[in-house]
C-alpha cells in the first residue's frame, strides 16, 4: 500500500483507476471498493464485479489510482505531495542554486533531484539537509555538506589525491650505537 491514509482512501464506494498491462481484461476499466478488511496486518480489498478468487487473481499486481484534488494539503506536518515540490526553487544561504525536477523514493530516504546549471544533484530529503519547505513562497531551503552543489577547491582535491597516491612511510628504526651495531641480535640457544 502506497498511501499513508488508507482509512480515507479505501472507503466503500471509492472508485479506482487501474494501471494494468494493455493485454489485461481490466485495461481501461475502474473498480469500486465494497469493503477493505485487514488479515494478519495485510489489507484485502473487496470490489464490485470481482466476485470470486479467479477474478481477483486477474488483478494481481494491478496498481490502483484514485483522483485527488491537487490543491488539497496533507494533514501531516512536514508532509507534501510530490507535485507540490516539483518546480520549487532550491535556496542555499539565500541564493537560488537550482530547481526541484523530481523526487525519487528510495528505501532509506527520499531524494530531491535538483536541476542546477552544472547538472542534476541528488539531495537527501532529510531535516538536517532540507530544514525548510515553504510551498507558499515556492522555496526549499537546503544546508548541504560542502561539495554537494559545487566542486571542491583544487587544493583540497590535490591533497586528497596525493594522500591516496603515496602510501604512508613508516619511520626507520634506529640502529643501536656502538661496536655491536652490525652484529646479529642475541638469540638464545639450547
Amino acid at each position: 500500500m502506497f498511501t499513508d491514509d488508507p482509512g480515507r482512501r479505501f472507503v466503500p464506494g471509492s472508485v479506482f483507476t487501474l494501471q494494468v498491462p494493455t493485454g489485461s481484461p481490466w485495461h481501461g476499466k475502474t473498480l469500486e471498493l465494497v469493503e477493505l478488511r485487514w488479515y494478519n496486518q495485510h489489507p484485502v480489498g473487496f470490489f464490485k464485479d470481482v466476485l470470486d478468487r479467479s477474478a481477483a487473481e486477474t488483478l494481481a499486481k494491478a496498481i490502483l489510482w484514485i483522483e485527488q484534488d491537487p490543491a488539497e494539503a496533507s494533514d501531516e506536518e512536514d508532509a507534501w505531495y510530490d507535485h507540490q515540490l516539483v518546480g520549487l526553487a532550491v535556496m542555499r544561504d539565500g541564493v537560488k542554486v537550482g530547481t526541484i525536477a523530481r523526487l525519487d523514493h528510495m528505501p532509506a530516504q527520499d531524494l530531491l533531484i535538483v536541476k542546477t546549471p552544472n547538472g542534476d544533484v541528488m539531495v537527501p530529503f532529510v531535516k538536517a539537509i532540507v530544514p525548510a519547505v515553504d510551498i507558499a513562497a515556492g522555496t526549499v531551503t537546503v544546508t548541504p555538506p560542502i561539495g554537494l552543489f559545487e566542486e571542491l577547491p583544487e587544493e583540497a582535491e590535490e591533497s586528497a589525491e596525493s594522500a591516496e597516491a603515496e602510501p604512508p612511510v613508516a619511520p626507520e628504526a634506529e640502529a643501536p650505537s656502538g661496536a655491536d651495531a652490525d652484529a646479529a641480535p642475541d638469540v638464545p640457544t639450547e
